[in-house]
C-alpha cells in the first residue's frame, strides 16, 4: 500500500460554545486505504466528516485531502470527493438512472461521459436491472446502493461513508460490505468509514481511529489493536472487585488488566487455563463472583478499555467511572 497521505489532519476542532464536538483530533489517511472512524453516536464522526468535505469551517485546525487545504481550496477538495450521508438524499420521483445523471450534470459531466459512467457505476453496484425504476420503489439496501453509486460518478479520489449500513438489517449491511470492499479494490478509492458497528469496522478497515466525547483514544491496524490487550480476555463481575484488581495486576501472565466498578477486565494468554486460580481467589477472599465471560478481544474490548463502558452506551451520561490503569508488558 502507498505511504503517501491523501487526508492529513492536524489537531482539528469543532467547539459550540461549551460543547467541544471535536476536539483536536490528528491523523492520516494513506492513499487506497478503508479508513474506519469508529465511536458511539455523538461521538464527534460527523462532525468532523463535515468539516473535511468542507460543509463545517473549523474552530481551529488544519486538514488537507489530496494535498488541498479544506478552507484555503475548498472547491478543489469538493472536486476530489465524493460523499454519502447517514440522511437519504435521492429524489424518489426519479428513477435510479435519472438520480445518477442529475447528479452527474452537477459536476458538468458531458453526455458521452455521464452515459458510460452511469452504466459502470450502475454495474458496480449490482443495480442494473432496477435502474429504471423509481427509487420510491427501492429497498433500503437498493437506495444505500444507489447513493454509493452516485458518490462514485464523478471519479473522486476519496469517498466519505458515513454510517452507511445504519438502519439496515444484517443480511443488507453484509451486502454493502462486500459492494464497499468491491469498489475499494476495482476503482482504486480511498474510502473513509464512520461506523458505530464494531463488527463492520473491523471487517473493512485496513486501519481504524476509535473517537469517543471529540478526541482519538487510539488508532491503528484492527488485529494489533486486539492484540494489546492479549491473546483472550476475560471480564469477571464480582464483588470487591477492587481487592480482585490488586491482587491480579501483579501476576506475571497478565498482559493487561482495568476495573470497571464491578468488573474486572483481563487480557491473557490461554487465560482458561487460569480460571481455577480465579476461582480459588475468590473462595479465600470472600469475593463473591457474579459471571466470568471470556472471549477472544474485539473492537468493543479496545473502547471498554479506554472509556469503561461499551460502544451502545455512549450516549449516555451515566456512564462508570474507571479506576486503575492499562497496562501493557
Amino acid at each position: 500500500m502507498p505511504e503517501r497521505s491523501i487526508i492529513k489532519v492536524i489537531n482539528l476542532k469543532k467547539h459550540y460554545k461549551d460543547v467541544k464536538a471535536v476536539d483536536g483530533v490528528s491523523f492520516d489517511v494513506k492513499k487506497g486505504e478503508i479508513f474506519g472512524f469508529l465511536g458511539p453516536n455523538g461521538a464527534g464522526k460527523t462532525t468532523t466528516i463535515k468539516m473535511l468535505v468542507t460543509l463545517l469551517r473549523p474552530t481551529s485546525g488544519t486538514a488537507k485531502i489530496v494535498g488541498k487545504d479544506i478552507q484555503r481550496n475548498s472547491d478543489d477538495v469538493r472536486n476530489n470527493i465524493g460523499i454519502v450521508f447517514q440522511e437519504p438524499a435521492l429524489d424518489e420521483k426519479l428513477t435510479g438512472r435519472e438520480n445518477l445523471d442529475f447528479h452527474a450534470r452537477m459536476y458538468g459531466m458531458k453526455k458521452e461521459q455521464r452515459q458510460k459512467r452511469i452504466k459502470e457505476v450502475i454495474k458496480l453496484v449490482d443495480l442494473e436491472e432496477k435502474a429504471n425504476v423509481l427509487v420510491k420503489k427501492y429497498s433500503g439496501g437498493m437506495k444505500r446502493r444507489l447513493e454509493i453509486a452516485r458518490g462514485l460518478m464523478h471519479f473522486p479520489k476519496v469517498l466519505f461513508l458515513d454510517e452507511p449500513t445504519i438502519g439496515l438489517d444484517p443480511q443488507t449491511r453484509r451486502s454493502i460490505w462486500k459492494y464497499i470492499k468491491t469498489l475499494n479494490e476495482r476503482e482504486k478509492i480511498t474510502i473513509f468509514l464512520t461506523t458505530h458497528y464494531m463488527e463492520e469496522a473491523d471487517y473493512l478497515c485496513n486501519r481504524v481511529a476509535i473517537i469517543d466525547q471529540g478526541k482519538i483514544l487510539v488508532s491503528g491496524i484492527p488485529s494489533k489493536l486486539k492484540a494489546k490487550i492479549g491473546k483472550d480476555v476475560i471480564n469477571v463481575e464480582c464483588t470487591n472487585a477492587d481487592v480482585f484488581y490488586s491482587a491480579f495486576k501483579k501476576f506475571r501472565w497478565v498482559d493487561t488488566i482495568k476495573l470497571h466498578d464491578s468488573t474486572v477486565t483481563i487480557g491473557a494468554k490461554n487465560i482458561e487455563k487460569r480460571l481455577p486460580q480465579i476461582i480459588k481467589f475468590a473462595e479465600k477472599n470472600k469475593v463473591k463472583v457474579n459471571s466470568i465471560d471470556i472471549r477472544k478481544p474485539t473492537l468493543e474490548d479496545i473502547f471498554i478499555y479506554y472509556t469503561g463502558r461499551k460502544m451502545r452506551d455512549g450516549e449516555g451520561n451515566n456512564s462508570p467511572t474507571i479506576r486503575g490503569r492499562f497496562m501493557h508488558r
